[in-house]
């Protein structure tokens, strides 16, 4: 009996949901018990893979290529599914390099009966029945037209899906991403190609903007700076109750003399991207991350200068390549922050920064803290008990098990811990006020949504996202002494016009007075002030 190229697809992506992805559904199953609850996101998941699959093999298969291309993946994904079920590996791009380097002797001893009968059951049977199916291959037109079918079909599965479970993928994606390594055969596809892209891309050459960059007060002992910059995590701006939120989530800012910023956007709506761009010459419109990364960002101008420091502390995920040529500390760990209890908090990185002042004292400094923040969805666990002002609040990481108001609550106790955070990082300054000219600066690297339309945490693409992901908390505080060098109520009346991340670049210059062709006074936020 002849079988279209599409049933053959249909029932191949199947045989994968069904008999090479046990590892996966049972380390789904871990996070989401079968209960009434979450049977009908399991059953999502399932017409999820099987649409990816499906989409994946409509892309590639074609007369002569079809069944050649489903025949590796079974062989291969058979011996996936063996390691992952037995040894509880994942096949990422680092196993492949270590499979890469693995002598006969090592590979004989893993060698099993366990592992031929996953071979014969679901890599040489399968590949049997494929390789004598008879099937039926029309003229090019409507092959093109079955293809553009059962694409369509899947894309609307996947589309229906994530819709109808969107609280359920957003703790999925977000906090569970372990999850889908288990995938088979798809993750592993997805590691060969990451491996091989790393294995044989060129290296770029590295673009310096300013080979020799100065500052006017470059020997001028009495004029030293000292200035903070804090990286936000996640952070909205119609949270801050400094821009009108009607709960009172920055209590202890409000008594300081800041000026805040209360219409600044971000760069993306993702760390990875907004990170790299706030820092990088690039604006959101011309920014790419492997340019960026290869491009001398305005940290590193910084430190060309030869005398001015700076340091780098991370409490989040890492500096998106930002730090690369810098002094970098990680605080996520408990060896070097020294205030942890279910996690390390972002007020442990202010410790020890009097012992590294000391030790560059004669030297302008930069020093960048980079926030956990409002990371989500387990905003639960961003904040000590004692900041847990407002309740009742989620206290899971799955979203779409908690009301509106228990989301709120737990994102809003987490500003107010940021609120307190943003404080001390003040009172540290302000001991130094004098010695040196001091400043924070702080940003959040993009919003979050929580729940507003069925969309939660954030990572949409920026055409299509809400405000609430791109409009972001931001504010500045100056000492008495740095204040003397601009019109301070300047800064405070313009501090409601629009600003973005891309001022960041050019702010970060003019602060510490750079002298360069790449400074765009127009782009500085602080210039008409000065």
């Amino acid at each position: 009996m002849k079988i279209s190229s599409n049933k053959l697809i249909y029932i191949v992506a199947l045989f994968f949901v069904l008999f090479a992805n046990y590892s996966f559904f049972n380390k789904t199953l871990e996070v989401y018990p079968l209960n009434l609850a979450n049977i009908g996101f399991l059953l999502s998941l399932v017409l999820l893979l099987w649409s990816v699959i499906v989409i994946f093999l409509t892309l590639f298969g074609f007369k002569k290529t079809l069944k050649p291309i489903i025949i590796a993946l079974l062989m291969i994904s058979s011996f996936t599914a063996y390691f992952m079920d037995s040894y509880g590996i994942i096949i990422d791009d680092s196993m492949l390099l270590n499979t890469a380097q693995t002598n006969m002797s090592e590979s004989m001893d893993l060698l099993s009966l366990e592992m031929f009968l996953y071979f014969i059951f679901l890599g040489l049977l399968p590949s049997t029945f494929v390789y004598f199916s008879k099937v039926e291959y029309i003229n090019v037109k409507s092959e093109l037209k079955n293809k553009l079918k059962a694409f369509g079909l899947s894309l609307l599965l996947i589309g229906v899906s994530v819709f109808a479970f969107s609280g359920h993928y957003a703790s999925f994606f977000r906090e569970h991403k372990p999850l889908r390594y288990h995938t088979n055969p798809t993750y592993w596809i997805y590691s060969v190609i990451k491996f091989s892209s790393s294995t044989f891309k060129k290296e770029q050459e590295f673009k310096v903007l300013d080979n020799n960059p100065n500052t006017k007060e470059e020997n001028d002992k009495n004029h030293k700076e000292l200035i903070i910059m804090v990286v936000g995590e996640a952070v909205r701006s119609d949270h801050f109750s400094l821009n009108g939120y009607s709960k009172e989530t920055n209590p202890q800012l409000k008594k300081e003399d800041i000026v805040n910023f209360s219409n600044l956007t971000s760069c993306g709506t993702s760390t990875a991207h907004s990170v790299p761009c706030m820092f990088s010459q690039l604006t959101r419109e011309t920014f790419d991350k492997d340019e960026a990364k290869y491009t001398q960002n305005a940290l590193d101008i910084l430190a060309k200068t030869g005398h001015i420091n700076v340091l780098w502390r991370d409490n989040n995920s890492d500096s998106k390549d930002v730090a690369t040529r810098l002094t970098y500390e990680d605080f996520k760990n408990p060896k070097n922050n020294t205030i942890c209890d279910d996690e390390c908090r972002d007020e442990g990185m202010l410790v020890g920064l009097d012992t590294y002042i000391q030790k560059h004292k004669d030297e302008d400094i930069l020093i960048v803290l980079h926030q956990m923040g409002n990371h989500g969805p387990a905003y639960y666990k961003r904040y000590p008990k004692s900041f847990e002002k407002f309740k009742p609040v989620c206290e899971t990481n799955q979203l779409e098990s908690c009301t509106n108001e228990q989301i709120s609550n737990a994102y809003d106790n987490a500003i107010l811990y940021t609120d307190d955070f943003l404080v001390k990082t003040i009172n540290f300054l302000k001991k130094y006020d004098g010695k040196y000219e001091t400043a924070m600066i702080y940003m959040s690297d993009h919003g979050e949504s929580l729940g507003e339309n069925g969309v939660y945490l954030h990572g949409l693409p920026y055409i299509v996202a809400p405000d609430a992901q791109k409009r972001v908390g931001a504010l500045m505080w100056f000492g008495n002494t740095i204040r003397h060098d601009f019109d301070y109520n300047k800064v405070v009346n313009s501090s409601k016009n629009e600003y973005s991340h891309d001022n960041l670049f050019h702010t970060l210059l003019g602060i510490f007075e750079i002298q360069s062709e790449v400074y765009e006074k127009e782009m500085d936020i602080l210039h008409g002030s000065k």
